[in-house]
């Protein structure tokens, strides 16, 4: 024991090494170490309305296309030409919600997905 509650790795000496958190402590040891960049760990958690917006934007038109190829391929494939087109259709955009809704969840839901 180093007559500091048992904590291994503090010392008593140092005052602002009991103030940061375990967080600090690992953030500034990453970059002492070159392992994190400071400008991209900023940039990666700042997303500017734009990037949302296209962002989503694409995750609701990819589902949508993906299911419309598949409903189209089917019908031409079985010949019932606007059966599963209509249901693929249906399943695309609800596909879609809930890619948009997994990435970028409510403020209120408190899930970070």
């Amino acid at each position: 024991m180093s007559g500091n509650g048992g904590k291994p790795g503090q010392s008593s000496q140092d005052p602002s090494f009991k103030d940061q958190s375990f967080d600090d402590r690992l953030r500034a040891a990453r970059l002492r170490q070159g392992l994190d960049k400071p400008d991209a760990a900023q940039a990666a958690g700042d997303k500017s309305g734009l990037g949302v917006g296209l962002t989503a934007g694409v995750e609701l038109v990819a589902a949508e296309a993906v299911a419309v190829a598949i409903g189209y391929g089917l019908d031409r494939w079985l010949h019932t030409m606007p059966l599963f087109l209509i249901v693929f259709v249906i399943l695309g955009f609800a596909a879609g919600i809930l890619n948009v809704w997994r990435r970028f969840p409510p403020a209120g839901t408190g899930g970070s997905g």
